[in-house]
């Protein structure tokens, strides 16, 4: 595979990115075989992994696996997550984490770590207070680069303005979740990214598996994602659209998950995308997509069907600000609508 670099970092990745989420207890629990993907991948050219901890024992399954291959791999990882029940076993504060940073660290067998990103915003912590910790992990030498997971362009460019004014490292990238099916980060996410010069790791690039042509229209749904409550799964707008777009995939001469992916990795913007095997079979056919080189004739054919910069419908695992998800932040007190 040919290298991209990674945002102005001068960390050289490859253009797919081995997702480690499914690497343990969340999908692949035999360790062996788990192992096995990992090394495949590597022998294969992808020489970067991400993973995070809150993901069960991926990081262990990792840590295991890269054993003797360390130095060969740019390792991330995040934070963010809930680690417990203890309310300060998660989120954004510098005592998270430096706490999070020492299991991570522990739990991956090793003495620094590649990319370390905040995996979701924390309205609860200043960006400052974030900020200033993560740059004394850089400048320790446990990390090397700092990045974000699904931060709306408007945190992106107040945390650029922060690290400016106060000397704090910068975040170097963003995590944002990007396919045919949800395209809405090519209106600021991608373009502000490359104008900070942030490399992009796109996750879901598959549309969160509708994307592999297992999940038709009038057909039952029989995969593990099956089992979890995801809306999205079942929305007929989806279905609606995969079915447009079988016929341009077919006229490539591709299959709809190698389109899939070539559709992403084709835009400028976009560094590295997480492909999440579960299965040697699985990694077979998504590292064979690192051939595929989409024509305009197939983009725009793509376009024409969902247009640029914009969702079908979203992700059930997407971030979505809490003034959303919690109607008491959009609402005045009953006393102050009446007294209105």
């Amino acid at each position: 595979m040919q290298h991209r670099t990674l945002g102005r970092t001068g960390i050289k990745v490859s253009p797919f990115a081995l997702g480690a989420m499914t690497l343990g207890s969340f999908g692949t629990a035999d360790r062996d075989e788990a192992t096995r993907i990992i090394h495949r991948s590597l022998d294969a050219g992808i020489n970067f992994v991400d993973t995070a901890d809150m993901y069960a024992d991926s990081e262990e399954v990792v840590g295991l696996a890269l054993k003797g291959r360390r130095d060969d791999v740019v390792l991330a990882t995040k934070f963010h997550g809930p680690m417990g029940e203890d309310p300060n076993r998660r989120g954004n504060s510098r005592r998270w984490i430096m706490t999070a940073v020492e299991d991570s660290l522990r739990k991956l067998q090793t003495d620094r770590i590649d990319l370390y990103q905040v995996h979701r915003p924390d309205p609860s912590v200043d960006i400052d207070e974030t900020l200033s910790a993560l740059t004394d992990l850089v400048r320790s030498g446990k990390v090397r680069a700092i990045g974000t997971s699904s931060f709306p362009a408007s945190q992106i460019v107040e945390a650029q303005w922060m690290s400016e004014r106060r000397g704090f490292e910068r975040f170097r990238t963003e995590q944002p979740t990007y396919s045919i099916l949800n395209r809405s980060i090519e209106g600021e996410i991608l373009p502000l990214a490359q104008k900070y010069g942030m490399g992009t790791l796109v996750y879901s690039p598959l549309g969160g598996g509708q994307l592999t042509g297992r999940y038709r229209k009038g057909q039952p749904i029989e995969t593990h994602r099956s089992q979890m409550p995801f809306s999205y799964l079942r929305d007929e707008r989806r279905l609606d659209v995969i079915e447009q777009l079988i016929p341009v995939a077919e006229q490539a001469g591709l299959s709809l998950t190698h389109l899939a992916l070539g559709f992403v990795v084709a835009h400028p913007g976009v560094t590295s995308a997480i492909i999440g095997p579960r299965t040697e079979a699985q990694l077979d056919d998504l590292l064979a997509a690192s051939e595929v080189r989409l024509d305009d004739a197939t983009l725009d054919a793509i376009d024409a069907i969902v247009a640029p910069g914009t969702d079908v419908t979203r992700l059930d695992m997407s971030y979505q600000a809490p003034e959303v998800l919690d109607a008491a932040l959009r609402r005045r007190p009953l006393a102050e609508r009446s007294a209105a």
